[in-house]
C-alpha cells in the first residue's frame, strides 16, 4: 500500500517537470516582414528569419526522409493581389547526412529570407500565415504557426 502511494505522488510530479521542461526553451526565432516594390504592381514580400544559434531550419525542399517539416507560406484569398510564383528561399544552406534520417537533408542557420513576389492592383494588406519547425541537434521544438500582415499602400 505505502508503494501504490509513493508511485501516486511521484508520477505526477515526474509528468510536472516534464511539461515545464518543455517550458523552459525560448523560441529561438525572430521574424520581420518587409516590402519591397519592384514597380507599379510589383511587389516582394519578405520574411526576414534571424535564429539564434544552434538551432536550424530546413528548407522548403529538405530531403532526407520525409518526416521534416518544412515552412510554409499560406496567403489569404485577397482579389487584389496575385501570387508569382512560389515562396523562394536565400540564406547559406548546408546539405547533409544526419545520424537517425535516410538520405541527405538541406537546412539552413543564421540569417534566412523566404521571399514571395506578388502582382497588386491596388492598395491592400495581405494576411496569412507560415509554419516552421526549427531544429537543433538533439530534438525538434513543436511546430509552430505564426500570422502575417503586409500593408501595401
Amino acid at each position: 500500500m505505502k508503494l501504490l502511494k509513493c508511485f501516486l505522488l511521484i508520477v505526477p510530479v515526474l509528468f510536472m517537470g516534464a511539461s515545464s521542461f518543455a517550458q523552459i526553451i525560448p523560441d529561438p526565432t525572430s521574424w520581420k516582414y518587409e516590402v519591397k516594390k519592384k514597380s507599379a504592381t510589383e511587389y516582394q514580400l519578405i520574411f526576414h528569419l534571424d535564429l539564434k544559434a544552434p538551432w536550424h531550419i530546413w528548407s522548403m525542399h529538405p530531403g532526407g526522409d520525409g518526416y521534416e517539416i518544412a515552412p510554409s507560406f499560406t496567403f489569404d484569398s485577397n482579389p487584389n493581389v496575385k501570387l508569382k510564383g512560389e515562396a523562394k528561399e536565400k540564406g547559406k544552406s548546408v546539405t547533409t547526412k544526419m545520424e537517425g534520417i535516410d538520405g541527405k537533408i538541406t537546412y539552413f542557420s543564421g540569417k534566412i529570407d523566404y521571399i514571395q513576389d506578388v502582382i497588386v492592383t491596388g492598395p491592400t494588406k495581405i494576411t496569412g500565415k507560415h509554419g516552421y519547425q526549427v531544429c537543433n541537434d538533439k530534438m525538434c521544438l513543436p511546430p509552430k504557426d505564426k500570422d502575417f500582415v503586409f500593408e501595401l499602400k
